[in-house]
């Protein structure tokens, strides 16, 4: 067994016998010459204990190869709720570890990156629970409503919190030192329109219609259109990308969210349904999740439930996903519904 292999490469770099390592860990010796033949392996409970003594994480003791073990951080992240300080701390040094490595180091800052995301979205669902509880006990206490309005992710009237100035700067260096990069000059388009920075919107949608010839190009220039307060040109645009005979799953997605935004939701549900129908296996479930939110948001708790159900069903046969936290969540939002 590779474990039985790694605690002896361990035990022999540390340069310790079989028996003080028993003693160490309060086992036999033989038990220890078991586990490095392969006889046998260690409890569970005893592998922190193990990893500890040797300086190692849990996943080292496995012998697991670099590219296994950031796919099984990957998993862990997607399927955990709020890690505790020790558990972060121990992804943290594992990552950085294999950062070190440079054929690793993209990959593992990316984990890092999504571990920092995951526990920053789960600290405000927390933040989100409590502010609830501290406006109800405060009477609607100013500064508790506005600790949740932030936590809940809320529209905020300062324009100099809602700017994205910093990271358009970032994005604009970026996608000039990678100008064939569609997704970064996609998220600096969304960000320069939302800001309502249109001129430097067309400039950049010019850079991208180079480079791109799908339902994209005249999806930005009616986003442009409609922050411009250019209707007639708006409406024009989104009859053309209706129209268009492309086959792309994106593009009736795109729709969906379109139509959902000028809150013609019958349109935006039939079309949310085109998109996933659509997209090929694994579907994912983003169309059931709009849908889903239209209908609460029409008070159709029925229509929601479904929908929800339907987002179950994609994560458990699309993705394979049968428990944990993706899971957890869908079920939550159920449960909610059925008890109103």
């Amino acid at each position: 067994m590779e474990m039985g292999k790694e605690i002896r490469r361990l035990r022999d770099d540390r340069g310790i016998t079989q028996e003080a390592l028993a003693a160490a860990l309060d086992v036999t010796p033989q038990t220890v010459s078991k586990w490095e033949r392969g006889a046998s392996m260690p409890d569970i409970g005893m592998l922190p204990k193990i990893a500890i003594y040797f300086g190692v994480t849990i996943d080292q003791l496995f012998a697991m190869a670099p590219e296994q073990q950031l796919e099984r951080i990957e998993n862990r992240i997607y399927s955990h709720g709020l890690f505790d300080e020790a558990e972060e701390r121990q992804l943290e040094q594992q990552l950085n570890d294999l950062s070190a490595q440079p054929e690793l180091e993209g990959r593992a800052q990316l984990m890092l990156t999504k571990l920092y995301n995951h526990q920053a979205e789960q600290y405000r669902s927390l933040a989100v629970q409590h502010g609830k509880q501290a406006a109800e006990k405060t009477d609607g206490d100013s500064d508790a409503i506005s600790e949740l309005a932030n936590a809940w992710g809320s529209f905020m009237p300062d324009w100099c919190v809602r700017n994205h100035h910093l990271l358009i700067e970032w994005f604009t260096d970026f996608c000039s030192n990678h100008p064939g990069n569609r997704c970064t000059i996609m998220w600096l388009l969304d960000n320069l329109i939302d800001d309502r920075r249109l001129a430097e919107a067309q400039e950049w949608l010019g850079k991208l219609a180079g480079i791109d010839h799908t339902f994209r190009v005249p999806m930005y220039r009616y986003m442009i259109a409609q922050a411009a307060g250019e209707a007639e040109e708006a409406e024009t645009i989104l009859c053309e990308i209706e129209n268009m005979q492309d086959q792309e799953w994106c593009r009736a997605v795109t729709l969906g969210d379109i139509y959902t935004m000028r809150q013609e939701y019958d349109k935006a549900i039939a079309w949310y349904r085109k998109g996933q129908e659509a997209q090929p296996s694994p579907k994912f479930t983003d169309s059931a999740v709009s849908i889903a939110h239209i209908c609460e948001i029409r008070g159709d708790k029925a229509g929601a439930v479904s929908a929800y159900r339907e987002q179950l069903r994609l994560i458990r046969e699309e993705w394979g996903i049968i428990s944990g936290e993706e899971c957890d969540e869908v079920e939550r939002a159920i449960h909610r519904l059925q008890s109103l």
